[in-house]
């Protein structure tokens, strides 16, 4: 079952939807359990409503702050604090790609961040591969953790875990990840800087108009900013990740609070409020129709024992020895599985039978599923992701030639990150 939906997931033969709801239908029938399917579905879509729930308000949420401009200051801020110098420039670009992909949605940040940097990197000479490995970094960190990011969502809904408890103990990696995604923008900023030098731009008319047109070039139309309302719209955001911190409401309950304030708050005309959730509504609707899709899949993979029957021998050919390690032997071999793998054939189709086995040497499933994200930064190198075919567009590049020169920098966040959960306690 396995097989055939990583095939026709690969192939393209099917959606990820179609692939999730037929496949394991059909082979649940093959396997002569047709009388109790709609008992496993059931299950599968009651394990997964939190999630779909999550998702979708977290969507909004965010979709209805970036519309309403908050994150336009920090933009323009950047823009002018770097000038000419590539260094700062880089690490302008890391920040502000950080903060945008805080949404999760992998088209959303490279769309604002390229728009709003590549101008300046054309003019100052810049390589574009510079500008689009940073964003990539960033993404794969913020998307790739977050419980409301594609991968960290996958692996929630795939084990029916609780996000607040895969979250917060993965925070200091997180943090950790940030530091080093800022780490090599400066590095590479620096590279730029020996390569082109320092470009002075002052400030005259003509340059002033520039920057402020780099500035706009990303955003929507205007009758849709709230430039007075950004540091109430900051204070929400903050006050949302501090609740979601400190575990005092359900994340999903959390969420749905959050984007009816913004909502609230920003556009009070009924009619403003459904405009904002109808531009929104086509990204929230895909994902939260595939992670309901996800809910089949998983309800009819463990109803059945399928999922009990692989691990059971997947364990019989791991050594003993590498049982405790399970964790960390999950985090790395993420990075080939993802590259090769779309997300969605990894976290429903191979993540739960590698949560089973690792039960089976008394590992919690919650330390599987943190270790399963943590080969996001190679993933997002691999030409099945949408958003990173986007983000060679945008900068005009070869996919091949941004896969050899950001490759490295990818692996080496990837394995800073597992290196950092690991002396954290997130894995193991």
């Amino acid at each position: 079952m396995v097989v055939v939906f990583t095939y026709l997931i690969m192939a393209k033969r099917l959606s990820p939807v179609t692939a999730l709801t037929v496949v394991p239908i059909l082979f649940a029938v093959i396997g002569g359990f047709g009388s109790q399917l709609g008992d496993m579905m059931l299950a599968g879509l009651k394990t997964v409503a939190p999630s779909a729930a999550l998702l979708l308000f977290a969507i909004l949420f965010f979709g209805v702050l970036i519309d309403a401009g908050l994150f336009d200051p920090l933009i323009r801020k950047i823009l002018k604090i770097a000038k000419g110098d590539p260094v700062k420039i880089a690490i302008g670009t890391a920040v502000l790609a950080l903060t945008v992909a805080l949404d999760g949605d992998g088209t959303t940040t490279h769309m604002i961040t390229i728009s709003a940097m590549f101008p300046l990197y054309k003019r100052l000479g810049m390589r574009p591969l510079v500008l689009a490995t940073i964003s990539l970094l960033s993404l794969s960190i913020m998307s790739g953790m977050t419980p409301w990011g594609g991968p960290a969502t996958r692996a929630i809904t795939a084990l029916g875990l609780d996000a607040g408890e895969f979250f917060i103990p993965l925070l200091p990696t997180m943090f950790g990840g940030i530091i080093c995604v800022i780490s090599i923008a400066y590095l590479l900023g620096k590279k730029e800087r020996e390569r082109i030098g320092v470009i002075d731009i002052e400030l005259d008319g003509r340059n002033e108009s520039f920057l402020s047109e780099a500035a706009a070039t990303y955003a929507l139309q205007e009758d849709i900013k709230r430039p007075k309302l950004v540091w109430v719209n900051l204070l929400l955001v903050l006050s949302v990740m501090v609740i979601l911190v400190s575990s005092l409401l359900p994340v999903p309950v959390l969420f749905l609070i959050g984007f009816v304030l913004a909502s609230m708050i920003n556009y009070p005309n009924l009619d403003e409020q459904k405009e904002r959730v109808l531009s929104h509504a086509g990204n929230a609707l895909t994902v939260v129709t595939l992670v309901f899709a996800a809910g089949i899949f998983t309800g009819i993979f463990e109803g059945t024992k399928m999922v009990d029957a692989i691990a059971n021998s997947l364990v019989a050919i791991i050594p003993e020895s590498l049982g405790n390690f399970f964790p960390l032997v999950v985090a790395l071999t993420s990075m080939p599985f993802t590259f090769v793998l779309s997300n969605d054939a990894y976290y429903f189709g191979v993540l739960p039978i590698l949560a089973e086995a690792a039960s089976a040497y008394g590992i919690d499933p919650v330390e599987v599923a943190r270790a399963s994200v943590l080969g996001q930064p190679v993933h997002f190198l691999s030409p099945l992701v949408a958003s990173t075919l986007l983000l060679v567009g945008m900068v005009k590049t070869d996919l091949g030639e941004f896969q050899r020169y950001a490759i490295k920098w990818a692996l080496l966040c990837s394995l800073v990150i597992i290196v950092l959960a690991v002396l954290t306690g997130a894995i193991i």
